[in-house]
C-alpha cells in the first residue's frame, strides 16, 4: 500500500491531470494512490496519515459536485492523526473574487474534524481579490490556474511536492 492517498474531485479532468503529476512528482503509484472523490467510502481515508486533498472552485465559489455531494461525509472521518494537504485548481482572471475558495471550505471542514494542515502556498505572484484559501497571507495549498497560468503549473508543482514531501516528514 502507499503512504498518500490522493483524494480528488475532477469535472473537465483539470484537477484529475493535476493529480496525476503529483504522483508522480512524488514518485509514483507506489508512494501516492488517486482516489476519485465519487467513488470513495469513508473507510478509504482509514489506511492514511498523509492525505491529499484536490478540488476545483466551480461557479462563484463553490465545491465540485462530487465534493459538494461528499461534503457531509467527512463528518465520519476522523482526521485527528492526519496530515493534510490541498492543491486546487481555479481561474484567477475570471473568478477573482473566490479564486481557489473550494480547498478553503475543504481546508476549514478537515481542520474541524481534526486534521493538521500541512503545504501551505505563498499567495505571490498570484492576482486575484479575495479567497477562502488564504490564512496569514498564504493559500492552504498550492494553487493552479490552467486557465491563465499553465506554464507555471509544473514548477509549481515541483515546489510544492518538495515540500510537502518534508512536512510529512518522508
Amino acid at each position: 500500500m502507499s503512504q498518500i492517498g490522493l483524494f480528488f474531485g475532477t469535472t473537465t479532468g483539470k484537477t484529475e491531470s493535476v493529480a496525476e503529476i503529483i504522483q508522480k512528482e512524488f514518485g509514483g503509484e507506489r508512494v501516492v494512490t488517486l482516489y476519485n472523490i465519487a467513488d470513495v467510502e469513508d473507510s478509504d481515508f482509514d489506511d492514511y496519515q498523509y492525505v491529499i486533498v484536490g478540488c476545483p472552485t466551480w461557479n462563484i465559489g463553490e465545491l465540485q459536485s462530487d465534493w459538494e455531494g461528499y461534503f457531509t461525509e467527512l463528518d465520519n472521518i476522523d482526521f485527528s492523526s492526519k496530515k493534510v494537504a490541498y492543491f486546487g485548481t481555479g481561474d484567477a482572471v475570471g473568478y477573482a473574487d473566490n479564486f481557489q475558495d473550494a480547498i478553503g471550505i475543504l481546508e476549514e471542514k478537515i481542520t474541524e474534524r481534526g486534521g493538521k494542515t500541512v503545504g501551505n502556498w505563498s499567495a505571490d505572484g498570484y492576482e486575484f481579490t479575495e479567497s477562502k484559501a488564504v490564512k496569514n497571507g498564504k493559500f492552504v495549498g498550492l494553487a493552479i490556474d490552467e486557465d491563465n497560468e499553465s506554464d507555471l503549473t509544473n514548477q509549481r508543482i515541483k515546489a510544492w511536492v518538495a515540500q510537502v514531501k518534508k512536512e510529512f516528514g518522508l
